[in-house]
This record gives structure tokens, sequence and C-alpha cells, in this order.
């Protein structure tokens, strides 16, 4: 999915929400910053895997999609504290569900597999 998707008027408000937290990583990022403030290095110790660069671009694709914040504190050395906006834990909130529904869609998964 394309992230113009996420700003097309003609698509559905599923459609337009998923193109928002689209990829591997940003739904784990927004899961984390409901928990409060944090710096980038924290995110990434957080979450194995995820580089530097990766988290980056997805932390810049939330800023600008209005989710996060980013505060940039003028100190030696630089100091960068992302948070969830107002619109980011409207979105953590619709999630709630969302969530709740995959953790009982693994939990049939894993009933299926120990039933064979």
């Amino acid at each position: 999915m394309t992230r113009s998707r996420a700003q097309d008027p003609d698509v559905c408000g599923v459609t337009a929400a998923i193109a928002v937290i689209d990829g591997k990583w940003k739904t784990s990022l927004l899961w984390l910053l409901e928990s409060g403030p944090h710096r980038p290095a924290e995110l990434r110790r957080r979450l194995p895997g995820l580089s530097e660069k990766v988290l980056t671009q997805a932390l810049r694709e939330l800023e600008e999609d209005g989710l996060v914040h980013r505060q940039v504190y003028d100190v030696l050395p630089p100091k960068t504290v992302y948070t969830l906006t107002g619109f980011g834990r409207d979105l953590s909130d619709a999630l709630g569900p969302v969530s709740d529904w995959g953790h009982r869609r693994l939990e049939r998964l894993r009933d299926r597999g120990t039933a064979s």
C-alpha cells in the first residue's frame, strides 16, 4: 500500500488508516510510545532488528501524519524525544480492539495447531 492512499479522499476510512500504520515497525512504535516519551536510542533498544535508518523514516512519517510529536532540546549532546500526539492517542485507542481481535486469532491458530 502506498502512502498516497493515506491522503486519498476516495478510499474508505479503514484503508486510509491502514495506509498510515502500514509497515513492519509503525504499530510497534505506536505501542511503545503509548507508555510515554521515548528517545530514539530507547526505541531501537526495545525493537531489536530495527535499523536507525528505518526508525528515522518511520518516525518522520508518523510525525508527518500528525501521530507523533518530535521535541528537540537545545543541549549538548543533542536530545530528541518522541511522544504521541492527541491524534496518535486516538489512533492507538482505535487499534485496541483490532489488537484484541489479533490476539484471539493467534489463539485460534495455536489451538488449531495443537488439535492436529
